[in-house]
């Protein structure tokens, strides 16, 4: 089974368990965001959407983005801006960020020294994390080229 597949699959079921109405729209939203499997604000992944099907409105994406942040099937992020992007969550996966802070760009990344580190520090320090966030602020490569520096 996919991630995709398993991660839109959790959705119908807490929408049966919730009893959240089937609506086509949202549907359409959850499955787009979660086939995409990247970062979107509310208002990218609405301009992505509205290309292929009119009728979703601004509200019913962000209604669909807030459901799959409060049943833990995306994740909410601010990469230093103060702007709101969410990404789907596949709970069998764990990744980190670097993020440009000239272009936006976000690349995902696993590291699994970076992970063991992680573990070793707490274990260190007597300490159980329940969860972790990495994020590495700095320039991508493309805009490395364009900075020039004396």
């Amino acid at each position: 089974m996919s991630k995709q597949t398993n991660t839109l699959q959790r959705f119908i079921k807490h929408r049966a368990k919730y009893g959240l109405k089937s609506s086509d729209k949202r549907t359409f939203v959850v499955d787009f965001f979660i086939k995409a499997g990247r970062h979107f604000t509310v208002e990218e992944l609405y301009n992505e959407i509205k290309k292929q099907k009119s009728g979703i409105s601004y509200s019913t994406v962000y209604r669909a983005l807030k459901l799959l942040k409060q049943w833990d099937l995306a994740n909410e992020s601010m990469f230093g801006d103060s702007i709101t992007r969410y990404e789907p969550v596949d709970k069998s996966e764990h990744h980190d960020h670097l993020v440009c802070q000239e272009c936006g760009r976000i690349i995902e990344f696993e590291n699994g020294k970076i992970e063991k580190l992680q573990y070793d520090v707490a274990q260190q320090y007597g300490f159980t994390v329940s969860a972790h966030r990495l994020e590495l602020y700095g320039l991508c490569r493309k805009c490395k080229k364009k900075v020039r520096r004396p």
